[in-house]
């Protein structure tokens, strides 16, 4: 044990520290707002990587469901940091216990345990109906993770040729060459060199393509509830079990990208729940901590060995800000009941896209999705990116997915006077697009 002191001052140890604190953290932030250049939009044009298409303005606040810009103009908020803030924006339980938790203790690493990671993996694995998790930083690592998880649990049983993978058209599980190996779109591939071997694009949906591709090689299914990215697309009643059949028969593992369908976003736990599936493992990320980067894997009591010590591991994940944060996401979940709430504001919300389809049908043809994960479904020869650029105008934030469609994935927090606004908008903008 050290001998040195831990109740000096500073200056005992080393040169003085000035740490004359504002009267408040508002203070604080308001004092680096201040300080901020005046043309914001020019300079993130400037010195940010050009890898994104962002939206011509620059978010500086938001409360709930709302989100203000640098030049005070309000923005009805149903992107939500794409399904991630699932409480919204500066959410008072959130907030305050993470800046309780950035007092006492941020990060320590995974060569010790965390009080608030150890709390979370219990009731994580206790709410999802799962035995065991591994934390990481974001969706993608949660699928890299899975992904080794599951060749090296045969590597482990003697099977080394059986690393094979099915995964399909149209999905997305992450942009790391692991992830972005199984993902099942040409265009996220182009320029990276070969894709990770051993893996088998398949159509969405078709159990009988997936029939006709397993094997002794076949490690495993990987299978989102819901493409989201793809077009928030739904798969045909039956097919998650089918797939779970399939992979019983052969041995295989079904592995569930919830990344997006997860934490009560479909308005289930889980979007494998509205199935009535387990899959052996699922990746959780996006909504878990309502904005702060998190990623899980949570695993059967089976594949608890799979990665033994020194296989695999990430510096970040499982801290204890991040903990707190989704604990206080699981708990808000619960107290407030916003799991069902999501199942009814998504009702309301896919019944207002179908109507709004049917209004305008020189823009729209429908709309799909689950709970508050839905889509509308744009008409041949309407851009989905000039359509985004018109809804914000109209002051109504979103999101492209898959060739035509705009994405809804609202706070979970959302209200139905909220919906209503928000469709008041994007009636709007629909009219202004054939306008």
């Amino acid at each position: 044990m050290s001998t040195a002191s831990t109740t000096g001052s500073y200056a005992d140890h080393g040169p003085a520290l000035h740490l004359d604190a504002p009267a408040s953290v508002e203070d604080t932030i308001m004092g680096m707002v201040d300080d901020l250049p005046v043309d914001l939009l020019a300079l993130g044009q400037t010195r940010l990587l050009a890898n994104y298409r962002q939206a011509p303005i620059v978010l500086e606040r938001g409360q709930g469901c709302e989100l203000w810009d640098t030049d005070g103009r309000r923005y009805l908020d149903l992107c939500a940091g794409v399904a991630v803030s699932s409480l919204g924006h500066a959410h008072p339980r959130l907030t305050a216990a993470l800046a309780a938790q950035a007092g006492r203790l941020v990060h320590a690493s995974n060569y010790f345990y965390n009080a608030e990671n150890v709390a979370l993996a219990d009731e994580l694995c206790r709410t999802c109906g799962y035995d065991r998790a591994f934390f990481c930083n974001s969706g993608a690592e949660a699928n890299e993770a899975m992904l080794k998880l599951a060749r090296r649990f045969f590597h482990a049983r003697g099977q080394k040729d059986r690393y094979r993978v099915i995964a399909f058209h149209h999905s997305f599980h992450g942009r790391t060459m692991g992830a972005v190996s199984l993902t099942g779109n040409p265009k996220y591939h182009e320029g990276f060199g070969p894709p990770l071997a051993g893996i088998t694009h398949v159509e969405y949906g078709d159990l009988d393509a997936v029939r006709a591709t397993m094997g002794p090689d076949v490690a495993a299914i990987i299978v989102e509830p819901v493409q989201g990215e793809g077009g928030v697309l739904s798969p045909p009643p039956g097919y998650l079990s089918g797939l779970r059949c399939l992979a019983d028969e052969h041995g295989a593992l079904l592995l569930v990208d919830e990344v997006q369908t997860g934490v009560g976003r479909t308005g289930r736990w889980l979007g494998q729940d509205h199935d009535d599936v387990r899959g052996d493992a699922i990746s959780l990320a996006k909504g878990l901590a309502g904005g702060v980067p998190i990623g899980a894997l949570l695993v059967t009591e089976r594949l608890e060995g799979a990665l033994p010590p020194g296989t695999h591991g990430s510096t970040f994940g499982g801290n204890a800000l991040a903990s707190v944060a989704a604990r206080t996401v699981l708990a808000v979940l619960r107290d407030d009941g916003l799991v069902e709430r999501a199942a009814e504001r998504g009702s309301q919300l896919g019944r207002g896209l179908a109507a709004l389809a049917q209004r305008h049908p020189r823009v729209a043809v429908g709309e799909r999705g689950r709970g508050l994960l839905r889509g509308l479904i744009l008409a041949p020869g309407i851009d989905p990116r000039t359509a985004l650029g018109v809804v914000r105008e109209h002051g109504v934030l979103l999101t492209a997915a898959g060739t035509d469609v705009l994405r809804f994935t609202p706070p979970l927090v959302i209200t139905e006077p909220q919906i209503d606004e928000a469709l008041s908008h994007v009636d709007a903008a629909l009219t202004a697009l054939t306008a």
